[in-house]
């Protein structure tokens, strides 16, 4: 795999099919911002303990195989997200809700009273964007709806890390 192909000169860039597209086009936006999440994972999962930072790692991995399928129209693309991905996802969810440090949940919270929160918030809030990319994509291209299930899933254990590492939760005031 070369490092540079000098088609993204041109504002173009090529899918796993070997089309060339505009790098604007809805299929990179959704793709490229799950390689982006991928990276504020990265950097979010070296302040965790290390149950958390493997189960991080897996995710990473995973999230290859969503973008694989976005870049792949009309391609079949040999690995696949399956249920038991976002099963694996619920369970991580209902383990950190249990740790006695999880604070409880009252109202909406102000992001990132710690520097590890605010790191899973921006993480979280990447994670929803690329969803919503990813249903616009579903518009008009098809794909396995299991990689949004998952992606969505994904969100709301970003958010369960993040309120695991708040400190002093500052609660939104409403006025």
């Amino acid at each position: 795999m070369d490092i540079y192909t000098k088609t993204g000169d041109k504002g173009t860039t090529k899918l796993f099919t070997d089309q060339e597209v505009s790098k604007d086009h809805i299929r990179v936006e959704a793709y490229g911002t799950i390689d982006e999440l991928g990276s504020f994972i990265g950097w979010a999962k070296h302040s965790t303990d290390d149950e958390i930072k493997t189960f991080l790692e897996k995710v990473q991995n995973q999230l290859f195989v969503v973008g694989g399928h976005l870049a792949s129209e009309g391609f079949d693309y040999p690995f696949q997200i399956v249920e038991q991905d976002i099963v694996e996802l619920e369970k991580m969810i209902d383990q950190l809700k249990v740790r006695p440090e999880f604070p409880p949940l009252e109202f909406f919270i102000i992001p990132g009273s710690t520097e590890i929160a605010g790191r899973f918030h921006i993480a979280r809030t990447v994670c929803r964007r690329a969803e919503r990319l990813m249903i616009t994509l579903a518009k008009q291209y098809a794909f396995d709806p299991i990689n949004i299930k998952y992606v969505n899933r994904l969100s709301d254990v970003l958010y369960t890390i993040a309120r695991l590492y708040e400190d002093n939760v500052q609660y939104v005031e409403w006025e």
